[in-house]
Parts: C-alpha cells; sequence; structure tokens
C-alpha cells in the first residue's frame, strides 16, 4: 500500500547533494555480495555509491542474496520451521479477524464515491467508526508484535527543541488551536503502514490495485484510502490530486475526519536518506505532522528496498527480535510565503526532518531506483 502520490505542478526541487563523509555505502563492504567475479563486485560497488539511498547494509546483502555467514544459515533454517509457519498462521487470522469486523461494519452501508474508482467507508460514523478505528489501531499493534516489534521506542519532540518551530513561536498561538490537516512521514517500509494504523489511523494514497486485494481491499476503504495508478499519465490523475487536496483541507478543517497520512519521498529507501518531496501534502496549505521512522537492526533490515517482497517477508519473519524507533514532531505551522509556494513548504519540513532526524538528504527519486533495481537484476543475471 505504498503511497505514491505524484507531484503534478512541478519537477522535484533539486537540493543537496549526499554527503559523502556521511554514505555508508561509499565505504567498501568486506562481506560477499554474491559470487561473482572481481568486475561484477566492483561494478555492485560503483552503483552503491551512485543509489547509496536504496542500498541493503545488512548481513543478507544486495537483494538479499548475499553469501551468508554459518551461524545465520544456521538461524535462518531453525526460523524457516518454527518461527515462520506460527507466524503466518497468527498474522493472517489477525487480519481475518479484522476484515470480518470491517465487513460487518459495513453490511447495509453504501460507500462514499467521490470519484471514479475512489470509494471508501471512512464517512461512516457512531459505533461502526469506532469500532472500525478502535479495533484497527489494535489489531495493527498486534500484528506488529507477532512480528517481532515487541517493543517502539516513541520520541516526542518538544517545539522548543526544533530550529524552524522556534523562530516562528510567538507567532503560533492562535495557530496552536488548529487541526492538522496530514501526517507526513518517510518511508522505509510497508511497516509503515501497520504503526500509523496504530498510532492515528489515517487515510493513506494506495495503489488502484489494492483496491482488489482479498481481506486488505475491504480494509483499505475502511482506511478512506485514495487510489492511484503509478503508471497513469491521463488527465484522471489530476483528480486524484484534487482528492487528496480536499482530504487534507477537510482534515483540516472537520475534527471527526480522518486525517490523511502521506509518504512525499514516493517511494521507499533504506532509512539514512531522505528524498526530495513531492507537494501533494503541502497543497492544502494545511499543518502537518512530521514523523520519522527508523528500523534498527544486526542482521536483517526491516527496510523494503532492492529486495522482493516474498524475500522480504520470509527474512523478516524468521528474525525473532525487529526493533522500531519513531521520532514525533510538534505541528508544523506554515508561514504565509509557505502556503502561497507548496514547493518552498515542502522543503522546509524535509529540512527539519533531515537535520532533527539525523537523515542525509539526497536529490535521487523513483526514477533512480528503477535505474538501480535493472542494474542489479542484470549483474545477478550475469553471474
Amino acid at each position: 500500500m505504498e503511497s505514491e502520490l505524484k507531484d503534478l505542478n512541478s519537477k522535484p526541487v533539486m537540493t543537496q547533494q549526499p554527503d559523502p563523509t556521511h554514505d555508508d555505502a561509499s565505504t567498501k563492504d568486506d562481506r560477499p555480495l554474491l559470487k561473482s567475479d572481481s568486475s561484477s563486485a566492483d561494478n555492485i560497488q560503483e552503483l552503491e555509491k551512485k543509489f547509496a539511498a536504496y542500498v541493503r547494509n545488512d548481513v543478507y546483502g544486495t537483494l538479499g542474496r548475499g553469501e551468508l555467514p554459518l551461524k545465520e544459515k544456521l538461524l535462518l533454517g531453525i526460523a524457516l520451521v518454527t518461527l515462520l509457519p506460527l507466524r503466518i498462521v497468527l498474522g493472517m487470522t489477525v487480519l481475518v479477524v479484522y476484515y470480518l469486523i470491517c465487513r460487518i461494519c459495513t453490511l447495509f452501508s453504501a460507500p462514499n464515491q467521490e470519484e471514479e474508482e475512489q470509494e471508501d467507508y471512512a464517512h461512516l460514523g457512531g459505533w461502526r467508526r469506532a469500532v472500525i478505528v478502535r479495533s484497527g489501531r489494535f489489531l495493527s499493534r498486534s500484528l506488529l508484535f507477532l512480528v517481532g516489534f515487541y517493543w517502539i521506542k516513541e520520541t516526542h519532540k518538544d517545539s522548543s527543541n526544533t530550529e524552524e518551530n522556534s523562530k516562528t513561536e510567538g507567532n503560533n498561538q492562535l495557530e496552536e488551536q488548529e487541526r492538522p490537516g496530514a501526517i507526513v512521514s518517510n518511508h522505509v517500509s510497508y511497516l509503515d503502514i501497520l504503526y500509523h494504523m496504530s498510532s492515528s489511523f489515517p487515510s493513506f494514497v494506495a495503489k488502484r490495485s489494492v483496491a482488489k486485494i482479498p481481506l486488505v481491499g475491504l480494509i483499505s476503504k475502511c482506511l478512506g484510502c485514495v487510489y492511484v495508478q503509478r503508471e497513469s499519465k491521463s488527465s484522471d490523475s489530476k483528480g486524484v490530486a484534487g482528492v487528496v487536496t480536499d482530504r487534507v483541507r477537510e482534515a483540516h478543517q472537520n475534527k471527526s475526519a480522518p486525517m490523511m497520512m502521506l509518504f512525499p519521498e514516493g517511494t521507499t529507501t533504506n532509512g539514512d536518506f531522505l528524498l526530495p518531496f513531492k507537494t501533494g501534502a503541502f497543497l492544502a496549505r494545511a499543518p502537518v505532522v512530521p514523523v520519522i521512522l527508523r528500523y534498527p537492526y544486526q542482521r536483517f533490515s526491516p527496510a523494503w528496498d532492492s529486495i522482493s517482497a516474498v524475500r522480504h517477508v520470509v527474512f523478516l519473519l524468521c528474525q525473532l527480535v525487529n526493533h522500531m524507533e519513531v521520532t514525533r514532531f510538534p505541528v508544523y505551522y506554515p508561514s504565509q510565503q509557505e502556503k502561497d509556494d507548496p514547493k518552498l513548504y515542502a522543503n522546509n519540513v524535509r529540512r527539519l526532518m533531515a537535520s532533527e532526524g539525523n537523515l542525509i538528504l539526497s536529490d535521487i527519486g523513483l526514477p533512480e531506483k528503477r535505474i538501480y533495481h535493472a542494474a542489479l537484476n542484470g549483474l545477478f543475471c550475469q553471474s
């Protein structure tokens, strides 16, 4: 359910190049990435320097196909016959239970249909909405617990400790009564969705195909997801941007409306970098809540990047303990200049998140990610 809302008004702002002194991929890694000749290994290292935001630096290596140490092979083998089947059964049970709750709560209720192929049940009120939200938050956290996130470290930044907000602290006394319209977060993994569901149960931007996935489709409609077609170049994309902007504005003005959860980077990274922001989350001129997610690891990185979905799920479920750290910022109230210039608004929020969250700014995006993946797949096919 990866958010892919595109910036329809302009190209991404070119920003600071990744700092080579902080680029983990620029240092040579002694562990073997794959069994290949030295030329292929050199090519991979060259790719890692150029596309550092998408490089996997865990034990499992590039594409999750690295040569594993004997100890890791033993641990993986034991987990494959114990943890993996148990977690799959329990996880599917949680998913089915929540689907049944959503099915019961939406019986005899017509979905809200704002545009073609845009329908949801986020408008439901009363006991139906309360049951969907409360059970959704509880079961989302339960699912994270089942896959190894037994505790989640949360840090709440004080507005007085953030450089950007301290500049305008005196002007925000009246604005502090305003409700934010969206949560903006860096995007590291599909696990981000589960955390935000357990935390605030917002609406997301999702691929249109998600609405047709068994079980998950109805759940996404209860979340109030806005569906987009990544590859579509037709004029309906402008309608999608309008729906998102209206949703953000509605959440800002109406306390009973669900907030929008947007990943302005448009794709996932390895968690150490912050890509250029799309402006979709900032077009409504409403305040936003910045959030940073990190996944510390020793063996397998939960970051969903440069690895297939099946391989990632298997390795994740085979890891006994997983870790997540969350940094939540105070509400960011845009200045009048930022309201008039969504690109400036997006860029300022991005710089704040990078400086306060110790993330490296990168100027690459989804096209470069596709090039990197294609190059890696080509090198592995040759070996």
